[in-house]
């Protein structure tokens, strides 16, 4: 009732001050003046408006930043996220450094030329230096910028040197959470296709690939050891997911039937960012960054980064896809080939 009785008001409200305008207009006209012109008093007095807006304009925008900036993702806890940091605020220094001053030629301008009934305004059609020069130095800017940002992701995006220590995960993606598969000792893993999904076996791992056996799926949380180079490789069951973990400045789409990959060596642990960030719950996540349905906002999965002693002992303690080669999976032979038809 509150709620109605309020909109009502607002809407009377507005209908009022439309008849007292038109109560206004209707008076003018009488008096012989003519409403919808600007006057050179009221072109003064908007001018004189321009730098109390500008100043508040700045403020506001000042607050923001200090207001809004804690929330920001804490500093990068990759080695890539360094030059990942240092870009972006490269080219968001540069964007409020263009923003204060256009911003300020706007207002100095809209104050200078206020409308005068004694001043024209001049025809100036051309100029072959102001093109070269708001063409050229945007062009320039944005081309190192560009080539900066090319090099940063070529390195990100070099696959992991096979023959040094590195770990292998495999991020499986579909509606509407994540798992983890590890390489084995093999250091490979095992064939996959949305063919072999039977059962248990969710993620249609291939039982007779003998790289499959020692691997191991992991679902809730998955763990990754600093300073070591982690090659993700990720696939999607059903729709296009993305695999988003901020904190690692690390995002790749999940394409149904493709594999992608990303890499990256985190350089902080997680009991390190808790003391960072002074929050003990702290956790870094991996979440969907593309709509991927009703849940899309509950498709996340935590990542614990330790030490590599226990991230060894931890991964020790996680169960073989296929131990011995026997099905762990209890997937039986038959449902496999009619799996595969």
């Amino acid at each position: 009732m509150g709620v109605t009785l309020t909109f009502i008001a607002i809407v009377l409200g507005i209908v009022a001050v439309v008849y007292l305008l038109r109560v206004f207009e209707l008076s003018a006209i009488a008096q012989g003046k003519k409403p919808w012109e600007v006057t050179e008093e009221e072109g003064k007095n908007q001018a004189r408006l321009m730098p109390v807006f500008m100043i508040a304009f700045y403020a506001f925008f000042i607050w923001q930043i200090v207001h809004w900036g804690p929330y920001l993702l804490p500093e990068s806890a990759s080695k890539h996220g360094e030059d990942y940091d240092t870009l972006m605020t490269i080219t968001m220094g540069l964007i409020i450094f263009v923003f204060f001053v256009t911003q300020t030629l706007l207002f100095y301008f809209a104050y200078k030329y206020a409308y005068s009934k004694n001043r024209r305004a001049t025809y100036y059609a051309h100029n072959n230096k102001l093109e070269l020069l708001w063409t050229g130095v945007p062009s320039l800017v944005l081309t190192i910028l560009i080539l900066f940002g090319l090099n940063t992701w070529n390195e990100i995006m070099q696959p992991v040197n096979e023959e040094e220590e590195h770990v292998l995960i495999e991020l499986y993606a579909k509606q509407f959470d994540w798992t983890a598969r590890y390489a084995g000792k093999d250091n490979k893993l095992g064939r996959a296709s949305v063919k072999n999904i039977a059962g248990t076996n969710a993620l249609g791992v291939d039982s007779t690939d003998i790289h499959a056996n020692d691997d191991k799926i992991v679902k809730g949380e998955f763990h990754i050891p600093v300073g070591v180079p982690v090659q993700f490789v990720m696939r999607s069951q059903d729709v296009l997911h993305s695999a988003y973990m901020p904190h690692f400045r690390a995002q790749m789409n999940c394409v149904p039937g493709a594999k992608t990959q990303f890499n990256f060596t985190p350089t902080i642990t997680t009991e390190e960012m808790r003391q960072k960030t002074g929050n003990p719950d702290f956790n870094y996540i991996l979440l969907c960054n593309k709509i991927c349905g009703a849940a899309h906002y509950n498709m996340q999965m935590d990542i614990i980064v330790e030490s590599k002693e226990d991230y060894e002992k931890w991964l020790a303690e996680q169960k073989e896809f296929n131990p011995n080669g026997k099905n762990a999976n209890n997937i039986n032979e038959k449902e496999i080939k009619l799996a595969q038809r």
